[in-house]
């Protein structure tokens, strides 16, 4: 699944278009590198977003296409 994408499902980005955004800028990294939108994200990598002085890492467990918004929580857990 394309990290953009798994950002919007697991809904620790709202949408996508900021996602791919955030990762143009440099604020996603993906196994401790920074991300392209197409990075293919798979279960058990680390994935860290950086929006101002905040930083935020979580660890993928799950890769759904769609996620009901009460379960897009278990999708990843905060590291």
């Amino acid at each position: 699944m394309r990290i953009d994408k798994y950002l919007k499902v697991s809904r620790l980005i709202k949408r996508r278009t900021v996602a791919k955004d955030a990762c143009d800028a440099g604020r996603i990294l993906l196994n401790g590198k920074p991300a392209k939108a197409g990075a293919e994200v798979s279960i058990g990598d680390t994935v860290t977003i950086m929006f101002g002085d905040r930083q935020t890492t979580v660890r993928v467990l799950d890769l759904s296409n769609t996620q009901k918004k009460e379960e897009a929580q278990n999708m990843y857990e905060v590291i």
